[in-house]
């Protein structure tokens, strides 16, 4: 056995299983649209399933949707340590932000076997269902329903834009997928560590192909409704209108002004905008719209979350106006005993590290309520993200895949120092 499992992660092969992997999907502009539970994202799941059957690793499915590919460890009934992401993207996503969790999870599973190293607790890779929440909101479903933060009841009847359920997805998913077996929700995890690209320019520019995450800053995610009535454009008079579209770009602009700080560290975001009935000459009836509200201090998240309702009521009147709190997460900070474990295994592959806050959400932030969990970063150019030019280099995918593989060993190992 050669306990140097992270000598035998191969950079060209993770390149090319992502260049694979970024087919299902594919868009014109050369990034991917595989949103969850899509014909995209099952395509993409039998590949993961078919490479891990190569390497000698068993499939199962939870009823939440969140995709498991085991090796076996000495002690069969040891917690399993995790490592993972997830696989669906957003609308014009890129080829990396997700699917590299996973990929370097299974290389580095790959790697343990051409090491001969049969680690004493089994290690699961998993690629957890709808983290982006692009096609069904909110994100990160599988992960929350899995650490029991939500329900299986309570996600299940949620519908994407064409009124397609997550439920009848589910049960599509269950028979596309029939031979695998089903594994329970909620077992005991001894640890998780996920790996994933950075999403922001800060490796790249201090010239570091891996960060320790020190932590996960908070966010409120809402859906707000504002009713207002249809009318004629050419015949209603503007003092009788009830123009549902003026009233909520007034709600958003308030909200605009009122979030500004000097310091730049609150994020608001207004990603999503439907207009109803959408029609040149009608007078919009109902506007529903997405926020997406961040701060790395929970208080003035709480803090700010808690004014949304208010300003969305009184500036867009005489319109009605629904909010409706769709996830709630605090900021975050990972255990220190698990990014000294990253920061060792990385000084092992003589790689540089850089402690970094996640500013954007991840899987691993509902994992952290129920076991020990970190996560590595590499670089993506220019820090583009959520973007068709989304792009990372080989070689920092690699040395990322390399300290997860170090990493694994000391948390799965029995003979490994610094056990978690």
């Amino acid at each position: 056995m050669d306990t140097n499992a992270a000598a035998f992660v191969n950079a060209n092969r993770l390149w090319e299983r992502h260049m694979e992997m970024a087919r299902h999907g594919a868009t014109r502009a050369g990034g991917v649209n595989r949103q969850a539970l899509s014909n995209e994202d099952f395509a993409a799941r039998r590949a993961l399933i078919d490479w891990g059957a190569s390497i000698g690793l068993t499939a199962c499915h939870d009823a939440a949707g969140n995709l498991f590919l085991r090796l076996a460890g000495t002690d069969a009934g040891a917690a399993p340590v995790m490592t993972g992401s997830h696989m669906d993207s957003q609308p014009t996503g890129g080829k990396f932000d997700g699917i590299y969790g996973v990929l370097a999870g299974l290389e580095a599973l790959q790697a343990f076997r051409e090491a001969g190293i049969v680690p004493q607790r089994p290690i699961e890779l998993v690629a957890w269902m709808n983290e982006e929440g692009s096609r069904f909101a909110p994100g990160m479903m599988g992960s929350s329903v899995f650490a029991g933060a939500a329900t299986l009841e309570s996600i299940v009847p949620v519908t994407d834009a064409q009124g397609t359920s997550v439920g009848q997805e589910l049960r599509r998913l269950q028979v596309a997928f029939g031979d695998l077996p089903i594994c329970p929700l909620g077992r005991a995890v001894h640890a998780y560590v996920e790996a994933h690209i950075e999403q922001g320019p800060v490796l790249e520019r201090e010239g570091l192909s891996v960060g320790v995450v020190s932590g996960i800053q908070g966010k409120r995610t809402f859906a707000v409704t504002v009713t207002g009535e249809e009318s004629h454009a050419g015949t209603s008079r503007r003092a009788e209108r009830r123009d549902a579209l003026l009233c909520a770009i007034a709600s958003i602009q308030a909200m605009a002004a009122e979030f500004h700080d000097p310091e730049d560290l609150v994020r608001f975001t207004v990603g999503r905008f439907d207009v109803t009935p959408n029609a040149p000459s009608v007078v919009p009836g109902s506007v529903r719209f997405s926020i997406d509200l961040r701060h790395p201090d929970s208080s003035v998240l709480i803090r700010l979350g808690d004014e949304v309702e208010a300003i969305c009521r009184q500036h867009a009147l005489p319109c009605a106006v629904q909010v409706l709190e769709l996830s709630t997460a605090m900021s975050l900070e990972f255990p220190r005993r698990v990014r000294d474990i990253i920061r060792q295994a990385a000084n092992e592959q003589a790689i540089a590290t850089l402690d970094i806050p996640s500013a954007a959400g991840h899987d691993a932030r509902y994992l952290h309520a129920v076991c020990p969990s970190g996560m590595i970063f590499v670089p993506c150019k220019d820090g583009i993200s959520h973007n068709e030019a989304e792009s990372a280099t080989a070689q920092d995918l690699a040395d990322g895949a390399r300290v997860l593989t170090a990493t694994l060993v000391r948390l799965a190992c029995a003979d490994a120092p610094h056990r978690v």
